[in-house]
């Protein structure tokens, strides 16, 4: 049998289900960066060091909004080896024709000055519309903060954010945004985090045993995930302001994968009634309450963030795991695949899609394999994102809609990608031994 996720086989134990299905293949799906939309034109600049103790904490600032800006999924990046020479730091320095014409031909143009003094950096950044000679500036704002690497990329993270904003078409970036997972190391699995883009990856807890499926709160104040204790599996929740675990209800039975809705409530799975089955409590795990009622094991649920009204999650109720849609007190029930073995969904932040791991040949003798697939709710048309780099599970939409993050391979070897929503731009973010991504709300 091929691996399977690892919260579905903790439910799967239980009751031993097995079975095979056959789909059929559907129409492709506009995700919001497939749309066929042009991009923005755009050059960043190496912006100006105003001291020579800049330089070093300059090029860095320059590495990370390039990149930002790059990733965003919305911008035709213009190479640095097709901008001009100059390093304008101001307005006045600025030649509006030396951007707008020529190899480099851009819309606009992101630039300003790097300066350090008294322990401090201070940045001075613009963005430029190159044909709007007469009110160009789109953009000015001016960045205070620790004249050390950190700060550096923080200065980067809210300039890019902030031209995104602008001239994305209104949606905030993704650039200060963090990525919370699962690391193993010698024989236990603990909670990390790391920025979006892979860098500055931390310890969050320090449990010593097996915590999985992170996932953090619409406010960023703390992190909820199921962690194995004397009282076996259980859903514990770690303060980021804090820093250090506060207390969470315990329940019997086996409890897994949580999810907070954006109003703060926690769906979750639980055998408490001796069947996995879907619950809801409050942001504090009170009152907990059980919406799915199938025999067969229900797991992985996920909010639609746009209404706070729904639940996507994964049932075991017709034999291989299935999903589903329902309201949040358990009405409304909707079967959304119709065969093969689907894991780990994730609910678009527009509420438009899901974004799921599915083996859509299962069985002997169907060739197939687990991959990333994104559905249109309302249609049931689905596209597939990945192929042919091995098992592929757990993606999480970026708080922008435009990134999924997801994991490559599994056990030690798994992986932690991320790509565009239409599965350009895949990359790798962290390499083996690193697990269950989960993006932050924002």
């Amino acid at each position: 049998m091929r691996s399977l996720s690892s919260l579905f086989r903790c439910a799967l134990l239980l009751l031993g289900v097995t079975c095979a299905a056959v789909l059929h293949a559907q129409d492709n799906v506009f995700t919001g960066t497939n749309t066929g939309a042009d991009r923005v034109r755009i050059a960043a600049a190496d912006f100006k060091a105003g001291s020579a103790d800049a330089a070093n904490l300059k090029r860095v600032f320059d590495t990370v909004l390039f990149s930002d800006l790059g990733n965003a999924g919305v911008f035709d990046l213009m190479s640095k080896s097709l901008q001009p020479q100059t390093q304008p730091g101001s307005p006045a320095e600025l030649k509006l024709t030396d951007w707008s014409g020529g190899a480099t031909n851009a819309s606009f143009v992101a630039f300003g000055s790097y300066g350090v003094s008294g322990g401090r950096s201070t940045v001075n950044g613009y963005v430029f519309d190159t044909h709007n000679m007469q009110y160009p500036q789109v953009l000015g704002k001016q960045y205070v903060d620790a004249a050390d690497e950190n700060g550096a990329r923080t200065v980067a993270h809210k300039f890019a954010d902030e031209i995104i904003l602008r001239l994305g078409g209104g949606l905030p970036g993704i650039a200060e945004s963090k990525i919370f997972y699962v690391h193993a190391a010698g024989g236990t699995k603990e909670i990390w985090a790391m920025d979006y883009d892979g860098a500055n990856p931390h310890a969050v807890t320090h449990l010593g045993t097996i915590s999985l499926s992170p996932r953090v709160s619409p406010d960023n104040s703390r992190v909820a995930f199921s962690s194995l204790g004397n009282d076996g599996w259980q859903i514990r929740v770690f303060s980021l302001l804090l820093n250090r675990m506060i207390a969470s209800p315990s329940g019997g039975g086996t409890n897994l994968s949580p999810a907070w809705s954006g109003s703060g409530q926690l769906a979750y799975s639980s055998s408490r009634s001796g069947d996995p089955e879907i619950y809801v409590a409050d942001g504090n795990g009170n009152g907990a309450r059980r919406v799915t009622t199938s025999r067969g094991p229900d797991v992985s649920p996920t909010w639609n963030p746009k209404t706070n009204s729904q639940i996507a999650w994964v049932s075991g109720r017709t034999g291989l795991p299935q999903l589903y849609v329902m309201d949040a007190d358990g009405a409304g029930i909707q079967r959304m695949t119709d065969g093969g073995y689907a894991t780990s969904v994730s609910w678009s932040p527009n509420g438009q899609f899901l974004a799921f791991a599915w083996d859509r040949k299962y069985g002997p003798g169907a060739p197939g394999g687990q991959d990333i697939y994104v559905m249109d709710v309302a249609s049931k048309r689905w596209v597939q994102l990945t192929n042919g780099v091995g098992r592929c599970d757990f993606p999480s939409w970026s708080p922008d809609g435009r990134h999924i993050v997801y994991a490559v391979g599994s056990g030690a070897r798994a992986e932690i990608w991320t790509m565009l929503a239409d599965g350009t731009g895949k990359h790798r973010l962290l390499g083996s031994g690193n697990d269950m991504p989960n993006w932050s709300f924002r």
